[in-house]
Order: structure tokens, then sequence, then C-alpha cells
């Protein structure tokens, strides 16, 4: 991995093993390119987002997360710390990635508007949802993390990455990326992961959502067993002030950043560059 200009912070101390770390950020400055800052999934950290960072770093600024293995914070403290972190690399604006689960984290940091430094640019939506569409999967989901053993969801992650070898063939550093993923998947992890779940479970961002004036797009696979897309969509249409548009991406599944990193990156430089254009000329 390109290490030149990578800034690695833990509570502001720098660290060179950084797949061993929760609750840490990492910054890929490249002056004068817009900033984004990527907040990963229910799995909480950035393994899945290696081939997309690889192509979009010639384009943006880049910070990514892992969030800590926390059993306890709420959507408002995952909020802090991504907001704390960015403060701490001295970001002062930039688009949110929110990839699914973090799409609840994304509208928490606007929720804390004028009350935080950052300035929430725009939020691009990868799988992600204002309130969950359908309820009872997030429940079962959760419930099957709780009383299923460890030793099944071994098994479980070790069939995924037999599959993610030829899933992710378009994106060589995403199947490179999946060992590190499943080798994380400790039982602590899937704690977490399903404390993640839990929050989903029991948040209802609506109210946020209808007084988001910043721009807000919904990027998504046409593949998405985890999501359904299509009722996310038709109410962010109806609701959402600021929502400025979708693309559904064949033959993407739910990570639609690791199964088509080229052309989930060429809809988003796309959704940015056009904002920055008008904000040019409205200035």
């Amino acid at each position: 991995m390109e290490t030149q200009g990578l800034v690695d912070t833990f509570g502001g101390v720098q660290r060179g093993v950084v797949d061993e770390v929760d609750g840490i950020s990492r910054f890929y400055p490249n002056p004068g390119k817009p900033m984004l800052i990527y907040l990963p999934g229910v799995h909480g950290d950035w393994t899945l987002f290696s081939s997309f960072r690889a192509l979009a770093a010639r384009e943006f600024q880049i910070v990514e997360f892992t969030y800590p293995r926390t059993l306890t914070w709420s959507l408002a403290e995952y909020a802090e710390f991504v907001l704390s972190e960015l403060g701490r690399h001295n970001i002062e604006s930039g688009w949110v990635l929110a990839e699914s689960y973090s799409s609840q984290v994304a509208w928490a940091m606007l929720e804390q508007g004028n009350d935080s430094a950052f300035r929430v640019e725009g939020v691009i939506l990868a799988g992600g949802f204002a309130r969950y569409p359908i309820r009872p999967l997030a429940v079962a989901a959760a419930f099957a993390l709780k009383v299923l053993p460890h030793r099944f969801w071994r098994f479980l992650f070790w069939a995924y990455a037999r599959y993610a070898r030829f899933r992710h063939r378009p994106a060589p550093e995403s199947r490179e990326a999946v060992e590190e993923f499943v080798r994380r998947r400790t039982s602590l992890d899937l704690a977490a992961m399903r404390h993640r779940i839990e929050l989903i479970v029991g948040n209802d961002p609506r109210t946020i959502v209808c007084g988001a004036r910043c721009p807000v797009y919904l990027l998504a696979g046409w593949i998405d067993p985890v999501v359904v897309t299509w009722p996310v969509l038709v109410w962010l249409r109806r609701n959402c002030p600021g929502f400025g548009g979708s693309r559904l991406i064949w033959p993407a599944d739910h990570n639609v950043l690791g199964t088509e990193p080229a052309k989930a990156l060429a809809q988003l430089s796309t959704w940015i560059s056009g904002n920055r254009a008008r904000r040019s000329l409205e200035s």
C-alpha cells in the first residue's frame, strides 16, 4: 500500500500498524482536491474500501475510518468521534460518503449542525437509507448475531471470502483486503456489529433528513439483499429537500463501492464536480 503522505491517528498518536487498532482514521492528502470522508458499513472498518480508495485518491483527498468495537456508543457518539478525528486532521469541510449503517452516523452529524466546526458539503449514501426500510430483517440479523455461535460465523465469513475472490475480480485491492476483513471478525467484533444493527433498529432520522439542505445522493447496487433500494429512493425523492439524484449500478451488490469501484467513482465524481461548478457560478 502506498503510504506517502498518509496520516494515522489514534488519540493523536502516530501508529505504524493500523489494521489491529480500533477507533482510528487515516488521511490521504491531495492538496487542491475535494475532501471525501468515508464512513464504513456495519462491519465498521475500511477493509472493503481499498479498491475504491486506490482509484479515488487521484481525484480526492480521502479520510477513512475504522470504528471502535464499542457495545455502548450511541449514534451521536459515533458522530462525535468522526468529527473529533476530522478536527485532528484540521479538516473543516468535505463530502461524507456514508456506507450502509453509516448513513445513520451521517444524519447524526447533520443534526449537530452549528455545534460542529466541520461543515458537511454533501452526503452520498452508498447502500444507505433514512429509516431502515425493513425493520424485522434488521431485528432478525441482530438476533442471529446474538444467539449463533462464533464458529458458525467463522464458517460463513470463510465462505464469503471464497465468494469474494470471484465477486471482486474487477477490484484487486478489495480482493486482497478480504482476508483482513475475515480476520477482523472476532467475537467482540460481531458483538459490536450487533450493537450497530440495534442502533439502526432504534433510530428514526426522518425529521433530520426532511430538514437536510446540503446535497444528498443515493448510490446503490442493483443486487442488494441487505437494503431494499426502491422504497428508500422513493422516500428520499418525496421528503428530502436536498436530494439531488440516484444511481443504481449493475451488477454491483450491497457493497457497491467494492464490487464496482470504477462505476461508483465515475458517478460520485460527476455529482461532486457538478455541485462545485454550480457553487462557483453562484459566487
